[in-house]
C-alpha cells in the first residue's frame, strides 16, 4: 500500500512525460540485473563511465536482451579504477553522451524490479543523473543479492560474521567466474548468483 502511494505520488513529480512508463505494471516474474563501472567511488564527484544489464525472466538470463554501453564523463578516470574496470581514456571513443546513455538505460529497464550487488550506489549513480532532469529518482523495486545471500548463511554462522564479498558469494554458490571484469560481465554472475539463491533454502 505504501509503495503504491509513494509511486504515485512520485509520477506525479515526474518532469518528462515520456518516462511515464517507468511507472507501468512490471513484465510477470522479469527483472533487469545491472552494474555500472564508474571513475571511483565518491558518488558526489564521480562519473558512470560504463553500464551493463541484462534481463531475467524466471530462471532464465536472456542473453540475447542485453546491454552494454559506455558513457562519456568529464572525470579522469583513476588509476584505481583502470586496475578494476581496465577501461582507459582511449578506450571511450564509442562512449555515448550521458543523455543518451541514460535514455537507453531506462528504456531497457523499463518498469522491471532491479537487481544488483551493492545496488545501492549503482542506483546512487544513476539518480544523480535522473533527477535533475526527470524530477524523481528510480521507481523500481530494488533487490540486493548480498543481501538475500546474508539471510540464507547467517543461520550456518554460529559467529555470525558473513563475508559478503563478490568473489566470496561467487565461490560459495559455485558461479563460473567470467573472464574479463566489466559491467556487463559482473551483471551477468550477478543474474545467475540471484537464480541460484532464489531456490536455495540455507547456504
Amino acid at each position: 500500500m505504501f509503495e503504491r502511494l509513494k509511486r504515485n505520488w512520485m509520477k506525479k513529480l515526474l518532469k518528462e512525460p515520456r518516462y511515464a512508463f517507468l511507472f507501468d505494471t512490471p513484465p510477470k516474474d522479469e527483472v533487469v540485473v545491472f552494474d555500472t563501472e564508474t571513475t571511483g567511488l565518491d558518488i558526489k564527484k564521480d562519473e558512470i563511465i560504463s553500464i551493463g544489464a541484462v534481463r531475467v525472466k524466471g530462471n532464465r538470463i536472456l542473453t540475447s536482451s542485453q546491454m552494454y554501453i559506455k558513457v562519456k564523463c568529464d572525470r579522469a578516470i583513476s588509476e584505481e579504477s583502470i586496475k578494476i574496470h581496465q577501461i582507459r581514456v582511449c578506450d571511450m571513443e564509442d562512449a555515448l553522451d550521458p543523455d543518451e546513455a541514460m535514455d537507453r538505460f531506462l528504456r531497457f529497464i523499463g518498469p522491471r524490479p532491479l537487481v544488483g550487488y551493492y545496488l545501492e550506489f549503482d542506483v546512487a549513480m544513476i539518480n544523480k543523473w535522473i533527477k535533475p532532469k526527470l524530477g524523481v529518482t528510480l521507481p523500481n523495486q530494488l533487490i540486493e543479492v548480498s543481501a538475500l545471500y546474508y539471510d540464507k548463511k547467517i543461520g550456518t554462522i554460529p559467529q555470525g560474521h558473513v563475508d559478503l564479498r563478490f568473489d566470496t558469494i561467487i565461490e560459495t554458490l559455485d558461479i563460473p567466474k567470467l573472464g574479463k571484469h566489466d559491467a556487463l560481465n559482473d551483471a551477468i554472475m550477478t543474474a545467475m548468483m540471484y537464480i541460484k539463491l532464489k531456490h536455495v533454502k540455507k547456504l
